[in-house]
């Protein structure tokens, strides 16, 4: 037992064993890792194995294909056997909207060099005979599916890992963690070992690893069974294994396993364990079988393979997998703690295990990882997240919708309503249809007099039942007034005598501007890259408020308070409960606002990008002329108990002017439009403001800032890609990840995507480099098609901002 290490790793499943394996890869070898029980002794071990690349999320397709690749030649870089069997699999549809769905992820994995097939009928009766077809349309065949031994996979890592001088230290229990100066004190059973950096991957046992340093985790263990049969003679007799077959209608998986079949269904009435804690020597452990909860899938599953009923049950799997708050896995750097990973949630580690072991590694290495994991980012998370109020339902929720469509749009049916704007009554009572976003709820669309006011998604955004009203509201905004609820707003103060060198060092902008100044900026780190993109209004010498996005907040301000540690004589304050903020905009808003403000508010009194203190009503209220519509308009900060009146008093006084409630997905279209980006898509820590056509925002003369030598030397070179936006000539729905074609080869990706209602065309972002830019056109495939597109780097509406500062 050692008592020192750079890196302790707590937990020995698939997804720890793969980040020491790929630590001590990348040259990190001064690694130990510490497990309670045996390898792979949580759920590793009893995990079906299924190695899929599907996925609706660009990112998890990238970390499975990892995976997969990695596993075909694992075994032979460190001389451990490993049973891998790629047999393809085939995925079906029995609708119209399935098929959507694979054309979808097709093309999203077609702009990653992955060759997904949408195929008919008949195919997938020559790759599966023993399939009857009734019902089914059609489906996606991914050559590279398969299935892999877990505990075998482990021992491979383990081995790889030690190898090359890593540690492992079984039958280790982890007490308690403690800070030691700059040092973690890890404390197990054997003896303390202190280390400089603690990465929790202990599985469905990471809360309990959380809670040693008084977090939570928004993890929890639900029931997932699966059976195995016995042997089949008509498998027996073939020479290749069956593909991995989905039903994802019906909600299983069922793919050969020797001579039987494993049939996997995930319930649509899930269970959720250990509500009150994890018993201390649950290892290689399972729970009973309770078969009578799968009884329906079990005959759903024989009447698309009538050969699974001809054998009997050799074995029944029933055990914890860990479900995340969203579903997806828990990635990434704690924000609250120094040197503190996590990498855990994984309901399928093993199939995406490889890939995240890789990324951990170069978050720990190189602090951050190769591909934008921010979906995955543990900061996406906040209190609600953890509590048993919010979780257990919500993990039924997603447990039972594991196969359910991915629709772009889609909401989360489950624990809505956690936090609320002071309008939230009054806009339900004028047909808003809210989502929901870092627990806010939020309105997407307002239902018009004779629609459904509920969701009715499609694939294809013009089918769906909002995409007139969302037009009608875009309409509104451009040639009347619009009121925006966007309380859900993360807001922050930064105070103190320090404020001003220490935002001159961070952001990208010279901050030092007058009182009442509006300041729109980006926070790079070193290489140049955008961590926060950011709107910061000066209230005073040494005070500054600025908001970010309602998911980002946890995020921009772990960002902002990893400076602050070098700095004590500034404060970060979260103010977001403080103040709803109502967006009031278009051609028409000054029309309104000046009937209801005491002060002067035309363009001389009340210029673009500057605050004032105002009066609306009886209300005190922060007036900040500014917005993300590209029309005239100001955000209007309000003391929450005052939201309700000044709400109603722009109401009334708006009616003369045709005035609209406008939802959240007005405001995308409305944004594309403009040129405005969305810090995780359009702009990341892999681009640089210069890159993403904000080169106007950075100030290389006011001295030295977090990223100032990296975008000079970008500068002074040229910059290679640019962000362009592209217009459609032939409508195609868009939202991100579409590929971007010229002369038959992909050369890059949308970032995002939606309709222009003002000009026409279906209208999306992405990065190209400079020099394919000048030609002009290229084409964009979605869903299977393909359109021609014209492209710029300038705004496709307003781009001299003449409306905005109207």
């Amino acid at each position: 037992m050692t008592d020192h290490a750079r890196v302790v790793i707590i937990g020995g499943g698939a997804v720890g064993c793969s980040t020491l394996y790929h630590l001590a890869k990348l040259g990190w070898t001064d690694c130990l890792l510490l497990e309670m029980n045996e390898l792979s002794s949580g759920s590793t071990w009893h995990a079906a194995g299924n190695v899929p690349n599907f996925s609706t999320s660009w990112n998890i397709i990238k970390l499975q294909r990892h995976s997969s690749k990695l596993y075909t030649r694992l075994g032979d870089e460190v001389d451990y056997p490993i049973n891998y069997h790629v047999t393809g699999s085939i995925r079906l549809a029995n609708n119209k909207e399935r098929m959507d769905e694979y054309r979808h992820v097709a093309a999203m994995a077609h702009a990653q060099g992955i060759e997904f097939e949408v195929i008919g009928a008949n195919d997938i009766k020559d790759k599966y005979p023993f399939m009857e077809m009734d019902g089914i349309i059609g489906g996606l065949y991914d050559p590279f599916d398969g299935d892999i031994d877990p505990s075998q996979l482990v021992q491979a890592y383990a081995k790889g890992a030690k190898d090359l001088g890593c540690r492992i230290q079984r039958f280790t229990r982890v007490t308690a963690l403690e800070r030691a100066g700059d040092e973690w004190l890890v404390k197990t059973d054997k003896g303390d070992i202190r280390c400089e950096i603690v990465v929790n991957a202990a599985g469905y046992r990471a809360g309990e690893i959380m809670a040693m340093v008084g977090q939570y985790m928004p993890i929890i263990s639900m029931s997932h069974q699966y059976l195995v049969t016995e042997m089949i003679p008509e498998l027996e007799a073939r020479k290749e294994k069956l593909p991995l077959l989905r039903d994802p209608d019906v909600s299983y998986y069922l793919r050969q396993e020797r001579h039987g079949l494993l049939l996997g269904p995930y319930e649509w009435q899930a269970t959720p364990h250990w509500l009150e804690g994890i018993p201390e020597d649950f290892a290689y452990q399972l729970w009973p079988d309770s078969l009578d909860r799968l009884e329906t899938y079990i005959e759903k599953a024989i009447e698309r393979v009538p050969l699974l009923g001809t054998a009997g049950i050799q074995r029944v799997i029933n055990g914890p997998i860990p479900y995340s708050a969203d579903g997806d896995f828990v990635m990434g750097k704690a924000p609250e703690l120094d040197n503190y990973f996590v990498a855990a949630g994984f309901l399928y580690g093993i199939a995406a295990g490889g890939g995240a072991g890789r990324m951990m590694a170069e978050w720990i290495l190189e602090g951050r990882p190769s591909l934008n994991l921010w979906p995955l980012d543990i900061r996406r998370f906040g209190f609600h997240h953890a509590t048993r109020h919010f979780m257990y339902p919500r993990a039924v929720e997603l447990y039972g919708g594991h196969y359910k469509f991915s629709f772009p749009a889609k909401e989360h049916e489950t624990q809505r309503g956690i936090r609320r704007s002071p309008l939230y009554e009054a806009l339900r009572a004028h047909g808003a249809i809210f989502g929901s976003r870092g627990g806010w709820e939020r309105a997407n669309w307002f239902a018009p007099k004779g629609i459904e006011a509920k969701d009715r998604p499609d694939f294809d955004r013009a089918k769906t039942n909002w995409f007139e009203a969302v037009g009608a509201e875009h309409k509104a905004v451009r040639e009347r007034v619009a009121l925006i609820d966007q309380t859900s707003f993360s807001k922050f103060e930064l105070i103190g005598p320090g404020v001003v060198p220490f935002l001159q060092r961070i952001a990208v902008s010279n901050m030092d501007r007058p009182v009442g100044s509006v300041i729109y900026t980006q926070l790079c780190n070193e290489r140049g890259g955008i961590e926060c993109d950011l709107t910061f209004t000066r209230l005073a010498a040494d005070r500054y408020y600025f908001v970010t996005g309602a998911a980002f907040g946890k995020h921009d301000a772990h960002w902002i308070e990893s400076q602050l540690r070098r700095d004590g004589s500034v404060h970060l304050v979260d103010v977001t409960s403080s103040r709803a903020v109502i967006n009031l905009c278009g051609p028409r808003s000054r029309d309104v606002l000046s009937q209801v403000a005491e002060e002067d508010v035309s363009n001389a009194a009340f210029p673009f990008a500057t605050m004032r203190e105002i009066t609306v009503g009886a209300a005190p209220v922060r007036a900040i002329r500014i917005g993300y519509v590209g029309e005239l308009g100001w955000e209007l900060h309000v003391p929450t108990e005052y939201a309700a009146h000044v709400y109603e008093l722009l109401r009334a006084a708006g009616e003369a002017h045709g005035i609209a409630d406008v939802g959240y997905r007005a405001i995308d279209s409305l944004r594309l439009e403009k040129g405005y980006l969305y810090w995780s898509s359009d702009i990341t820590p892999d681009y640089t403001p210069l890159e993403a056509g904000l080169g106007f925002r950075v100030n290389f003369n006011k001295g030295d800032f977090i990223g100032r030598g990296a975008l000079l030397k970008q500068k002074e070179a040229g910059v290679k890609q640019r962000l362009v936006t592209f217009l459609l000539d032939e409508y195609l729905p868009l939202y991100g990840s579409e590929a971007v074609m010229a002369d038959g080869k992909v050369v890059g990706v949308t970032t995002g995507g939606n309709f222009g209602y003002t000009i026409g065309k279906a209208i999306g972002y992405g990065y190209l480099p400079v020099e394919l830019i000048e030609r002009g056109q290229v084409e964009i495939e979605a869903f299977g098609k393909a359109s021609r597109a014209t492209m710029s780097t300038r705004a496709a509406y307003d781009p001299e901002n003449q409306r905005l500062k109207a």
